[in-house]
């Protein structure tokens, strides 16, 4: 049974976190949703920089946790072996 650390449960709530913000940003640039601040229209290379930036950490995150998790198993078997 593989066991997850606090550390790698909370960078992938933040990669999905991330990117479920990043399917928002998009979903805003495929259907054109006007998005008004006051009187100031929000352009839409906003979101396009959002999501660029969203997926970016999204991705991001989830590598940190994965190879996070497999250091520490790498360290384990060294450290728990018997030679």
């Amino acid at each position: 049974m593989i066991r997850m650390n606090i550390k790698d449960f909370a960078l992938r709530i933040a990669g999905a976190v991330f990117g479920i913000v990043a399917v928002l940003h998009l979903l805003r640039i495929v259907t054109g949703i006007a998005v008004i601040l006051g009187s100031w229209l929000l352009p839409m290379w906003v979101n396009w920089m959002g999501f660029i930036a969203t997926v970016f950490l999204c991705v991001w995150l989830w590598r940190l946790s994965f190879s996070k998790a497999d250091d520490s198993k790498q360290y384990y078997r060294e450290k728990h072996s018997y030679k």
